[in-house]
This record gives C-alpha cells, structure tokens and sequence, in this order.
C-alpha cells in the first residue's frame, strides 16, 4: 500500500512537470455604452409609452409631460405678433384713406387763404409806395401773409409724410418689435414640443426614474439605457505588462457564462485615475506601479447583441 502511495506521487509529480505552462488570465467586464434622457422644462408626466427592457428606435416617443404653462405663454405671444404685425403694417402703409382726405381738405383751406394774403399784400406793397396806407397796416398783413404760408407749407409737409408712410427709423422700430414677437412666439413652441421626450438613438430603457403624475424638473434623468451595439470589453492591466499588448491588436475574448469566444481588437488603452475603476479581479501589480485599462471592441458586433452588461468576460496574455 505504501509503496502505491509512492507511485501516485512519482506520476503525478511527473505531471506537473510536463504540463505546459498557463498563460495568465485576466477578468474584465462586458459593457455598453450608456445614455441619459433628461427633460429640459417642467412638467409632470401624464403618459409613458415604454417600460423597463423595451428596445426602442430613434425618435420614438418615451413620454409625453403636461405644461400647462406653455399654453398659457404661447396665447400671449400669439397676441403679441398680432399687435407688432398690426403696428408695423401701419408704420409702412402710413394714414388712412380718410385721414388724407381730411388733410387734403385743410390743405386747400389752407392754399385759398394763403393766395388771398398773398394777393393782399401786393396790392399795400403798391398803395404803401405812394403812402396811401400806414406802415403799420403793412407790416399787420405782412405777417398774416407769412402765418398763411407757414401753416400752408406745414400741412402740405404733414401730407406727403401720411403718403409715404412713417420715417424710416420708425418703421424699422416697428419691424424690430415685429421679430421680436415672432421670436417669442417660436420659443414657445419650441418649448411645447419638449413635451414630447424622444429617443435619441436606438437604444434599450433599463431604467425609469419616474411614475405618472410625478414632476420632471429641467435637467433630471427621466430614462437610463444602453446604446444599441455600442457593446465592448473593459480589462485593467498593469504596467509591467503593456510590452505584452498593443493598440489594434486582435485579440480573443471568453465569456464564461454562455462559453462563447469574441474575436475583437484593443481600441484603447489609458491610464486608470481611480482605483474604483478596476475591472479586473485581484489584479496582479506591485503598488508602485500604475494600473490601465484596455478596451476592446468586436469585431463582428452580432457576435456581442445577446450579451448581459456588466458580466464577466476573461482574457488569455
């Protein structure tokens, strides 16, 4: 008995010598590139369209927000264009018919008594030269004559401008306050659009923060998921060992539940900031060393859509 005790050890002893040496393993992570939705004004949710694990496209509808307030903003920005657009109109188009009228009127009143001082004061002009009349009955019509043509020319000013509209500036100022309400008319309707929340790419919901009837405020993450096909590998290395690796190497990677083999290529390779981002268990380094991380990227990525994030997956250096 004993000396079959001796055999057993002699063989296997044996063979552990003649067994080929391993290659070392490391232990990383199969992960998928991430994304948030978040709502850019408030609103509390009345409707969502998706559930936890749903695949959904680009610019499919998630969730749709009730903003009371935007109906209420876009009411009086509507009014507001209405009133800009009516005060520029009149600034072009300048007076109405009957206000042209109307001066047009005065003008003549204006015209009849202006040819009257005129004709008057050529007739003083004469008897003043034989001094038939005083010096100061001239000098009274003369001045009536200039009050006439004052108020004549004055009108007749007050009337081309009613025909060619306001002044330039002014109308300008009036097309400004124009743009200016369809800008904020525009504004509110971009805002009444992100009631709506939409998917930005292909992508799966894994999770959602909030329930029906709770308030989106701007800037909350509304929906978690993952981008369709951003799947890769993630392991940490040490220093000693990055003669063993290159960048576009290709590699192959063992996913140990499901026992498949991933061919990929290594896309980067940078230095670790955080020992919390260590993706491989037990990593094998001395302390002074500085630890990175190597991504990996399929190379046939159907190979990876079945895959679970955030699993194990093993790689032979």
């Amino acid at each position: 008995m004993k000396n079959l005790l001796i055999l057993f050890l002699a063989l296997l002893l044996c063979s552990s010598c003649n067994r080929p040496k391993n290659k070392e393993l490391l232990q990383g992570k199969v992960e998928k590139e991430q994304i948030a939705i978040v709502s850019k004004v408030p609103g509390k949710i009345i409707r969502l369209l998706v559930k936890e694990g749903d695949l959904v496209q680009k610019g499919d509808t998630l969730a749709i927000l009730d903003i009371p307030e935007v109906d209420a903003k876009k009411s009086q920005a509507e009014g507001a264009v209405f009133s800009a657009k009516a005060q520029y109109n009149m600034a072009v188009k300048g007076a109405t018919n009957n206000q042209i009228k109307q001066l047009e009127a005065k003008l003549m009143a204006l015209k009849e008594q202006y040819q009257f001082a005129q004709k008057s004061i050529k007739r003083l002009n004469n008897m003043l030269k034989d001094s038939l009349i005083p010096q100061q009955t001239y000098d009274e019509t003369f001045a009536k004559y200039q009050g006439a043509l004052a108020q004549y020319n004055a009108v007749q000013a007050e009337l081309d401008d009613a025909k060619k509209g306001a002044r330039k500036e002014q109308q300008e100022m009036a097309l400004g306050q124009q743009e200016r309400a369809y800008g904020a008319l525009q504004e509110v309707e971009t805002a009444n659009k992100e009631r709506y929340v939409i998917a930005p790419q292909d992508m799966s919901i894994e999770t959602i923060t909030l329930n029906l009837g709770e308030l989106a405020l701007p800037g909350y993450t509304l929906f978690n998921g993952f981008i369709k096909n951003s799947t890769y590998f993630r392991f940490t290395i040490a220093e000693s060992k990055l003669n063993q690796i290159k960048k576009g190497q290709e590699v192959e990677v063992t996913i140990p539940y499901n026992k498949q083999s991933i061919k990929g290529k290594i896309t980067t390779i940078k230095q670790l900031s955080a020992y919390g981002n260590i993706a491989t268990a037990y990593p094998d380094y001395e302390m002074q060393e500085s630890l990175f991380e190597i991504k990996i990227t399929p190379i046939q990525v159907q190979d990876t859509k079945d895959l679970i994030s955030k699993t194990s997956a093993t790689l032979s250096l």
